[in-house]
């Protein structure tokens, strides 16, 4: 199902045999030049796997001309100006403009009656920066936060600006094989997150900037866990 929300495009799955059967939900950000029906394939697959009962939101990224693929127009959570994560400028402002997205879908599905405990932000790549940098800020402790082939965006600013909630399930999966986004960041990452209090979930896989059955399964197992999914 396609749908606008506060000026964003959604694509949202049906659960059971209408939407009102949601007792939890995950928010699901893809990455960079994708948009929302990226990781909608995955949702019948989950399914299978155990994860039942769970409404899943898929947000269409803003339009905006990014700076490494020659300024050209396309959807992306914030600029990004270089693939050296460490020498990069950061888009402040388009990322906290997404962090604010992300907060507005999470209390769209507060008021539909899920409970914090019962939801999960997760993203890919560019997707997976935007959650890990709102979850760690959220006000209310959620069920957890997926992030995929990615890093800590805004890491400088992580002491200063985290919520009380160092306790809050995080789930980090990476590629050794990933040329988009290096191993490295994603370790440097994780290990910031720890050196903060937070308890990593790691996984990684022989496989490239992308997602694989293996780390579906693991993704399955982690959301039945975290959402209380009983098979």
């Amino acid at each position: 199902m396609t749908e606008t929300f506060d000026g964003v495009e959604l694509t949202t799955s049906d659960v059971g045999k209408t939407e009102s059967a949601a007792t939890h939900s995950v928010i699901w950000l893809h990455g960079l030049g994708a948009d929302g029906n990226d990781f909608a394939p995955l949702v019948p697959e989950l399914e299978k796997l155990g994860v039942t009962s769970t409404r899943f939101i898929f947000p269409h990224a803003p339009m905006r001309s990014v700076t490494i693929n020659a300024g050209m127009q396309m959807r992306a959570w914030y600029d990004i100006t270089s693939l050296d994560f460490d020498q990069r400028e950061q888009d402040v402002d388009g990322t906290i403009a997404s962090q604010k997205i992300v907060e507005a879908l999470i209390e769209r599905e507060l008021s539909r009656g899920i409970t914090p405990d019962n939801l999960v932000i997760a993203g890919f790549s560019q997707g997976g920066a935007v959650v890990l940098h709102t979850g760690t800020r959220l006000a209310d402790k959620i069920a957890g936060v997926m992030a995929l082939s990615t890093y800590l965006p805004l890491a400088d600013k992580l002491d200063n600006e985290k919520s009380e909630h160092t306790d809050l399930p995080i789930f980090m999966a990476h590629g050794v094989q990933d040329d988009v986004i290096a191993l490295k960041y994603a370790e440097a990452s994780r290990q910031q997150l720890e050196d903060s209090g937070y308890s990593i979930e790691w996984h990684t896989y022989a496989m490239p900037h992308s997602v694989s059955m293996e780390e579906i399964e693991d993704i399955a197992k982690w959301l039945t866990k975290v959402l209380v999914l009983t098979k």
